[in-house]
């Protein structure tokens, strides 16, 4: 009876600690979303909506594309203003990034969904750099997510044609 107890008592420590440590037991693999970098985002990558509209994101959710998710990120468009370099200027505001974006988006989501936007049942976005990123971080990426409106996507759409 008092071994019983003892191994009881050591399988409750082992399966505690291991809970407490954040591992998956079972599955033995990454967790359902985990917290992304702006800056570390890649094509292919599948990612939950923000709950709130922030001016400025500095992560995102990021989650197996297997799961339900609202966004996939699909480009990283370098920013160019005709033939300026991005690094020799100053941040050009929003509506002129939001105009880059919305062609340089368009011309790629083609190449990565497998139709052209216009013949597609999906949408894009994209997330432009800040004004403190510009400057600060030299960040002049736009990152491209096909979404929905409103719904939720439970594989990835690259090469779906969808």
């Amino acid at each position: 009876m008092a071994r019983t107890l003892r191994l009881l008592r050591t399988c409750t420590i082992v399966v505690l600690t291991c809970c407490l440590a954040g591992c998956n037991w079972f599955g033995g693999g990454k967790s359902k979303s985990a917290s992304e970098s702006v800056f570390s985002v890649q094509p292919g990558q599948c990612f939950v909506a923000p709950a709130t509209v922030k001016a400025e994101l500095s992560d995102l959710t990021q989650t197996p594309c297997t799961q339900p998710h609202t966004q996939e990120a699909y480009a990283i468009v370098q920013y160019q203003a005709g033939t300026t370099s991005a690094s020799n200027s100053a941040f050009p505001g929003n509506d002129v990034l939001s105009t880059f974006a919305q062609g340089a988006c368009a011309q790629h989501y083609a190449d990565y969904v497998g139709v052209d936007y216009l013949d597609s049942k999906l949408f894009f976005t994209y997330l432009l750099p800040s004004p403190r990123s510009w400057e600060q971080n030299d960040d002049y990426k736009i990152i491209c997510f096909v979404t929905t409106t409103g719904g939720t996507l439970t594989s990835s759409v690259k090469g779906s044609k969808k």
